[in-house]
């Protein structure tokens, strides 16, 4: 029996990291084709029934996945963050939901016909829009990063709040139906919400603790986490249920804000670990919705699912933003994505169970409307966020852009030539009067570390996907495409040649799991390229046509020029692989004055 499941875990696995392949190639959101792709494997060809596969492991599986995916969307959250944006989340994490609340609830039982109990739990859980359909939608988006701070901050918080809502009219519910008290209740429950958060707040202390006196060696630091977490999570909720994700919220905020050495490396595994859950339980959830689920559903269910998107989003988003600094364009943006995900539809059904359990049957209902909420926010959100983002001026448009970090002649002419051809670049060092030529050029610069914290929060880099390291030092060029390849991909962070002796070539090498890719084909230095334009070369430019085409423009030179970019279209290429060019395609190359023939 552990052979099948075995396989089973590992095709889901493979299925997830495919989809998200196949995503990221076409240019669509990711939590789209998860869903389709957990619809065909579930109800549509039942090769995967999760709960007669998965048994009595399956909810606590997901609870799990769950707990780590808001950990780590814990880890992103960073209070300097909240310099520019303080006012707007507070708004996002305290008003709006209520007022969601409160106007879910009555969509819920004046359109979906729920009992009122239902209707207010069930008010509660859609208040929720989590980091696992949040993430991926921004990354298609490529949002500005004021409302991208919004949404994604918006999205971490409230998922545990929602989830306490829940919880919140569960235990009224079942104290009615015993004759106890609301206001020990409600005692109740915020005591062991201050517990939930003191769990994770000390588990965080202690952790960073731990680290920074070097009590644990770095290759147990990710695994020590991982456990601190889980402890976390499941202690909490032996306190009470569902307060473990607060917990852990908690807990990664902590650790994530605590400016630990170690933190990029925990937030990569994490990352890495996310995007596997993500991806396997959302197609893991989706497969247990059945059809006779989908036939419960009525006209007044296909109204409720409307309110929820026209009205309930819009008017709690821009009633707790009015009177605040946010721009209209950014509330009407925040107003209408709020795609629901792996909580919304975990909480659903744990609650829908237990309403069943205690005579209510309209709990069953919320496993199908959960459902619903989920497809059509992830299909009309995840397909209209980029085009609505860019109608209202606030997504990255045009190409991604190239980060240069080193200030020389030639490197700014490289900037300038990229800014005629409309490609976002920004130069950078840490030597102000190296910057003058950029800064006199009108060119986007940066004075300062390019590897501290300040660049990263002073300088908005969401337009930027490609990085050449170009400094006169060959391991501060290898330590900063190494620190940024994470980030901009192995393959778009690019470095000049490694100066070389002489006398032991071998031990002047930089290692091959560290750095970029080479610039040129010839392994050319800063100093060599230097040298070059010394002589009288510079950046030059050439745009092939139907009648001038690379065999045209080698002929025009005694040897083949060194090439250093590409661009097609909105497409730049950089590296040694720039693929041969064709019509209206313009390359930026090394050259003397007299061989441009740019147009």
């Amino acid at each position: 029996m552990a052979a099948p499941i075995a396989l089973m875990i590992a095709s889901l696995i493979l299925a997830g990291v495919g989809a998200q392949w196949f995503a990221w190639r076409a240019g669509v959101p990711a939590i789209v084709l998860l869903s389709a792709l957990g619809l065909i494997l579930g109800p549509g060809t039942g090769l995967l029934d999760p709960v007669a596969d998965f048994g009595p492991l399956l909810q606590p599986l997901v609870a799990v996945a769950v707990a780590v995916i808001l950990f780590e969307g814990g880890l992103a959250l960073d209070f300097r963050e909240l310099r520019h944006s303080v006012s707007g989340i507070l708004r996002l994490t305290t008003i709006a939901p209520l007022l969601a609340w409160l106007l879910g609830a009555f969509a819920a039982h004046y359109l979906a016909g729920l009992s009122w109990p239902v209707a207010a739990l069930f008010g509660g859980i859609m208040i929720v829009t989590g980091p696992t359909v949040i993430a991926p939608l921004l990354r298609h988006a490529r949002l500005a990063k004021h409302p991208s701070t919004l949404l994604k901050w918006e999205g971490i918080v409230n998922d545990p709040i929602g989830a306490l809502f829940a919880v919140l009219v569960y235990e009224i519910i079942v104290a009615t139906e015993h004759g106890n008290g609301l206001s020990g209740v409600i005692g109740h429950l915020a005591f062991n919400i201050l517990v939930a958060i003191a769990i994770g707040l000390i588990a965080g202390i202690c952790t960073a603790q731990v680290f920074r006196r070097g009590w644990i060696p770095e290759f147990l630091k990710a695994p020590l986490v991982l456990g601190v977490l889980l402890t976390c999570f499941a202690g909490a909720n032996i306190v009470q249920e569902e307060t473990g994700l607060l917990a852990v919220t908690v807990l990664g905020l902590v650790i994530g804000n605590a400016h630990l050495m170690a933190i990029d490396e925990i937030r990569r595994f994490k990352e890495t670990l996310t995007v596997i859950l993500v991806s396997s339980v959302f197609i893991i959830l989706t497969a247990t919705l059945k059809w006779s689920m989908v036939e419960e559903l009525t006209l007044g269910h296909g109204l409720f699912v409307a309110a929820m998107l026209l009205i309930v989003r819009p008017v709690s988003i821009i009633g707790a933003l009015s009177f605040s600094k946010i721009e209209w364009r950014e509330r009407l943006l925040v107003g209408w994505i709020a795609p629901r995900g792996i909580v919304a539809v975990a909480v659903s059904g744990l609650f829908g169970a237990e309403l069943v359990h205690l005579g209510y049957a309209d709990g069953a209902l919320l496993i199908p409307l959960a459902f619903a909420m989920v497809f059509s926010t992830v299909v009309l959100h995840g397909f209209s966020i980029r085009p609505m983002a860019r109608y209202l001026d606030l997504a990255v448009n045009g190409p991604p852009g190239v980060l240069i970090v080193g200030a020389h002649q030639w490197t700014i002419d490289l900037a300038t030539r990229l800014d005629e051809l409309d490609i976002p670049v920004v130069v950078t060092d840490s030597r102000w009067h190296a910057l003058r030529p950029a800064r006199e050029a009108g060119l986007t610069t940066f004075y300062g570390e390019v590897l501290s914290e300040v660049f990263e929060h002073h300088l908005d880099t969401s337009a930027l996907g490609k990085l050449i390291a170009a400094t006169d030092n060959d391991a501060y060029n290898t330590l900063v495409c190494t620190d940024f390849a994470p980030e901009f991909g192995r393959r778009s962070v690019f470095q000049t040649g490694i100066h070389r002796g002489s006398d032991d070539r071998s031990r002047h090498s930089a290692s091959q799991t560290l750095g970029g890719l080479p610039l040129c084909a010839k392994p050319l230095t800063t100093d060599d390229i230097r040298y070059d334009y010394r002589s009288g070369v510079s950046v030059r430019q050439t745009r092939f046509t139907d009648s001038f085409g690379w065999d045209d423009f080698i002929a025009l030179h005694d040897e083949a020029p060194t090439v250093l970019a590409m661009v097609r279209g909105n497409q730049l290429f950089l590296g040694t692989e720039i693929p041969k060019a064709k019509p209206r395609d313009v390359i930026l190359y090394l050259g003397m004055a007299e061989t441009e023939t740019a147009s």
